[in-house]
């Protein structure tokens, strides 16, 4: 990478600019490409989403990933995030990113609604693009690691479904964060009757499926303890979780380790591929490729 691109990815880190300038400039990974762009699963304009799959022939269904972005629950797209899903598609794994109604137009539930139906969606379609919708890895960074975790430990939200979900995958997600002390929070969860009630710590336990749960120590957005509590929570029920701390990542850092720029700075795309893999059982079509485009 030349060295003045080097510097202004470096920038946009620094000022938590928009990842859909990030996502321009970003070299990405040639192994994964974008297969299908705008597709329903559900009335809403916002109820969109891409698909992304590995490179070179199908010879058997691969492993599903569905990755929900952050942002506050009130900000995001998934345009900004395809150096994610191609790198995860590098992996061997096909991948969804979905986007989802955002406040103020929503309040929760709705956004974990939405990310529901697009994990039914993953579900039922999937196999149209090589990926085993029995075979469902769960996956967010921050808001969209609160969306993953709910989906996950509770199962009032995906109910039949629930059952294609091998594993779950947060990235500097929040999971035990009432009472409601920022605006963000307010504004997303301020209605909910009963605080308690929206937070996947007061879920997770027995029957849940496998937890990696990642963040970075720098992290000042998202407190670690987060990760910490829900991983207790679940293991506490005889649910299996795995906490991975990194030193000097913070909360924007940990989602940027995926792009290859960046990846030197911790192995998260390495921890979550070998997750990934081990929960769906090793599941066809998980050969790593490298290069760039």
């Amino acid at each position: 990478m030349r060295p003045a691109l080097f510097i202004l990815l470096g920038s946009l880190i620094g000022a938590c600019s928009p990842l859909t300038t990030f996502d321009r400039l970003v070299p990405k990974d040639r192994g994964g490409e974008r297969v299908a762009t705008d597709l329903a699963y559900g009335p809403d304009a916002r109820q969109r989403l891409d698909v992304y799959a590995p490179q070179g022939k199908c010879t058997a269904p691969r492993p599903v990933v569905v990755f929900f972005y952050g942002g506050s629950w009130n900000s995001g797209t998934r345009r900004g995030y395809a150096f994610v899903g191609r790198a995860l598609a590098a992996r061997g794994f096909v991948t969804v990113v979905p986007d989802y109604r955002l406040v103020p137009e929503v309040r929760y539930p709705a956004f974990v609604e939405d990310g529901a139906a697009a994990v039914r969606w993953a579900a039922e379609h999937a196999g149209a693009y090589c990926g085993d919708g029995r075979s469902i890895v769960l996956m967010g960074h921050s808001a969209g690691a609160y969306i993953a975790a709910m989906l996950a430990v509770d199962p009032r939200w995906l109910k039949d479904a629930r059952s294609a979900v091998k594993g779950l995958v947060g990235l500097a997600g929040p999971y035990d964060f009432a009472p409601f002390d920022v605006e963000a929070s307010r504004a997303a969860f301020g209605q909910a009757p009963d605080p308690a009630d929206t937070q996947p710590v007061t879920f997770a336990g027995a029957g849940d499926p496998p937890a990696l749960l990642l963040y970075g120590t720098a992290d000042t957005v998202v407190l670690p303890r987060n990760s910490e509590a829900l991983a207790a929570r679940l293991r506490a029920g005889g649910a299996a979780a795995d906490t991975r701390a990194y030193p000097k990542l913070g909360h924007v850092g940990i989602v940027l380790a995926l792009a290859r720029p960046f990846r030197g700075r911790a192995p998260v795309l390495d921890d979550i591929s070998t997750f990934v893999r081990q929960v769906t059982h090793g599941v066809p079509g998980t050969g790593v490729v490298h290069g760039t485009e």
